[in-house]
């Protein structure tokens, strides 16, 4: 008896039918995902460049040819040529009274308006504020702040006019049949400390104003409730929690009261003499008046040494811990 056949089977001669395979992957190249990272920070990076193109070119270009200004003899008239000289600008500043005088200036008119004035000021004025009612509030942060926004030059003839010999200041003292001087001479330095003061103590006010606000008033009411008193309260409760504040207020404060050149100029011009002439004012005269750009520009890097001085001491002490 013949067996039944299979018809499933495949017929002799007849081809079998492949099974199909699915495509094998590609091996990625091993420089794939470096050239995707790069593309990848390439495109994030991209709308920045505009941006960078025109620091490049209008802040690190003209810095780096002030720095190489600053080692070269260069002058506004009478020279045909500059030439290098490398550190003698420098040698000559350091062994210059002027400039030592500058530098003392600097530092006497950076203490008194900057970290004793704006931000002891500032600072008083902030808490006094939080206490205060909101129409006193509202007329003396108007008062504070109108002096701020006003131009420097502008706050200078202000000054002026109130140190001056016929000034509001000797009108008053005299009204009060109190003696009367020439503060512009006889203490200029102090003169346009003050007018720095009273320009650009809202700055500090409006910092502080901000960090008292942000101190829990549990904190204060229970150290209340324990018997400490106004000073110990200022001393280990608010200080120490407003630091970075007050970090960040002195550097920006003493930053700025370094640059100050319009509101000196409008008073006192750097005299009389030489005993209201500061880092700005002694370059800007070096530089523009007695035409010495080579030397004013090396002047004007070691104003900015000052200031990168300041800026690291300022940084070290916030990094501190309370």
């Amino acid at each position: 008896m013949t067996g039944a056949v299979d018809s499933t089977a495949p017929r002799a001669g007849t081809p079998r039918a492949r099974t199909p395979h699915a495509p094998t992957p590609h091996a990625p190249t091993p420089h794939t995902p470096k050239a995707h990272r790069a593309r990848t920070r390439l495109l994030r990076w991209s709308p920045l460049a505009p941006a960078t193109v025109l620091l490049l070119l209008f802040l690190a270009g003209p810095i780096g040819y002030c720095v190489y200004i600053a080692f070269t003899d260069t002058q506004l008239t009478g020279q045909e040529s500059a030439s290098f000289v490398g550190l003698a600008n420098f040698r000559h500043a350091f062994g210059d009274p002027a400039f030592l005088n500058a530098v003392v200036l600097t530092l006497v008119f950076t203490v008194i308006s900057s970290i004793l004035g704006q931000n002891t000021l500032g600072l008083a004025l902030a808490g006094l504020m939080r206490r205060a009612s909101r129409p006193v509030r509202s007329l003396t942060g108007a008062m504070v702040i109108t002096a701020w926004v006003l131009p420097e030059i502008v706050a200078g003839f202000l000054l002026y006019t109130f140190f001056e010999r016929r000034g509001t200041l000797n009108a008053l003292l005299d009204w009060l049949h109190l003696p009367t001087q020439n503060w512009l001479f006889t203490l200029p330095i102090l003169a346009v400390s003050f007018a720095n003061v009273w320009r650009g103590t809202a700055f500090s006010m409006l910092i502080y104003s901000a960090a008292l606000s942000e101190i829990p008033q549990e904190i204060t009411e229970s150290a209340q409730v324990d018997g400490a008193g106004g000073l110990r309260r200022l001393w280990h409760i608010t200080l120490p929690m407003i630091r970075r504040s007050i970090g960040t207020n002195l550097m920006l404060n003493t930053l700025q009261t370094l640059s100050v050149f319009g509101l000196i100029w409008a008073m006192t011009r750097g005299g009389p003499g030489n005993r209201s002439q500061t880092l700005p004012v002694f370059m800007y005269d070096q530089a523009f008046l007695k035409s010495l750009i080579g030397y004013g520009t090396a002047v004007a890097l070691l104003l900015l040494l000052v200031g990168a001085v300041f800026s690291v001491v300022y940084l070290r002490l916030m990094r501190e811990e309370v």
